[in-house]
């Protein structure tokens, strides 16, 4: 099915307002202890009340951005808010590393053991600090940012499973999160720190861990960005390697780098090519970049991340190429694409007798899971995604 720009618009604009968004503020909102219940069944009802550091944060940042970018209703600062005062006071250790999980009341359960409940905390308390005009929590996201920095080549720092030095490798994940956080953190950034670690993060990820032949983007790479044959070695997340090329267009785009937003485009087409289920529809969740068994066994589930990452790239593909005017045919190609993932997505990730989306489906397209929310899934890519679309639709539709 072919929609116009203006209807999808308009699509989105409903399902986040009317749909997405009251779920959580119905279900998910902790009064009584502060921050989030993310563990809701298909209805709503919360199954566990464990606090998991990057979901409570996400969602902090998802009604913060919304108060800044859309509209300043007071509840959605409430909400935020509601956050942001209850990971301040239980989410770090003495030296200011964010756990993983807390009790609902905000007891320690698990260490923290990587850097990434440090960037989702410095994105939350950027946004945040600009919705709220707090100092402190200008204070915070720079402290978490910080950690970030200090942590890149190191992430999982004493709780790294791997042997040192037999089999080096670097991660897709963290230049990518870097790249995003660093846009996200601008307003609090001097400008030279700002375009130094942009410009690093793009390099770094278009040159080491782009496979310019097969235009694939790797997971893991060595050091010096060649390909290692093994397990993680060969290891293509499409989700991963779709949403970083967002960001990258995001990038360009601010840099008038019509090149980089092009070949930004490519990989995504490369991408969704090589991860759609001929057979059954939807992108594989991980894969083998030489057709070899993959070490995850949950490889062919479908995701509800990996198709709205792919449905921002497609739209901001189609906008970006529009505007460069020049590459009519990849225009065309994220068009067509678009719509097929649409279609698919909306078809059988959402849930309109219930709201929000379902998470995790299994190869044929079935629902595995029947939750809206877990210790993975919390209020943060779906609401992100339709905000992200409506607004590249909207501008789309008023050309």
């Amino acid at each position: 099915m072919q929609y116009n720009f203006k209807e999808l618009a308009e699509f989105y604009k409903h399902a986040l307002l009317n749909d997405v968004l009251p779920f959580w503020e119905k279900h998910s909102i902790d009064w009584e202890q502060g921050g989030y219940f993310t563990c809701l069944d298909r209805q709503g009802k919360v199954y566990d009340t464990d606090k998991f550091i990057w979901l409570q944060n996400r969602q902090v940042w998802t009604f913060s951005m919304l108060y800044n970018q859309l509209e300043k209703r007071e509840n959605w600062l409430k909400i935020a808010s509601n956050g942001a005062n209850f990971l301040a006071q239980h989410g770090r250790d003495a030296d200011g590393n964010w756990y993983f999980a807390l009790t609902r009341e905000g007891k320690p359960l698990v260490q923290p053991y990587n850097m990434f409940s440090d960037c989702f905390a410095a994105m939350a308390f950027s946004q945040y600090a600009l919705a709220s005009g707090e100092e402190w929590a200008k204070d915070v996201a720079m402290q978490a940012y910080n950690n970030v920095l200090r942590r890149q080549d190191n992430p999982k720092g004493k709780y790294t499973k791997t042997y040192p030095g037999t089999r080096p490798m670097k991660s897709l994940a963290v230049p990518m999160i870097l790249a995003n956080l660093t846009l996200e953190m601008e307003w609090l950034l001097p400008t030279e720190t700002l375009e130094n670690v942009l410009t690093a993060t793009v390099q770094e990820v278009m040159s080491d861990f782009l496979d310019k032949e097969r235009g694939l983007m790797f997971e893991n790479v060595a050091p010096d960005g060649s390909h290692i044959d093994c397990f993680e070695g060969r290891l293509i997340n499409p989700g991963h390697g779709i949403e970083a090329m967002w960001f990258i267009m995001e990038i360009a785009r601010r840099r008038n780098d019509t090149q980089t937003i092009n070949q930004a485009v490519d990989v995504v087409l490369n991408i969704l090519n090589f991860a759609w289920d001929s057979e059954y529809g939807g992108l594989y969740y991980f894969m083998d970049a030489d057709g070899h068994p993959p070490q995850q066994l949950e490889w062919d589930q479908k995701l509800w991340w990996v198709h709205l990452e792919s449905l921002v790239a497609l739209a901001m593909g189609v906008k970006h190429s529009s505007a460069v005017g020049n590459r009519l045919t990849e225009r065309e190609a994220c068009r067509e694409w678009y719509h097929k993932i649409h279609d698919y997505a909306w078809s059988h990730f959402a849930d309109p007798e219930c709201g929000e989306w379902f998470g995790y489906l299994n190869r044929r397209g079935e629902v595995l899971l029947n939750l809206k929310g877990g210790k993975w899934k919390g209020c943060f890519h779906v609401p992100r995604a339709l905000y992200l679309c409506w607004q590249q639709f909207e501008a789309l539709g008023a050309n």
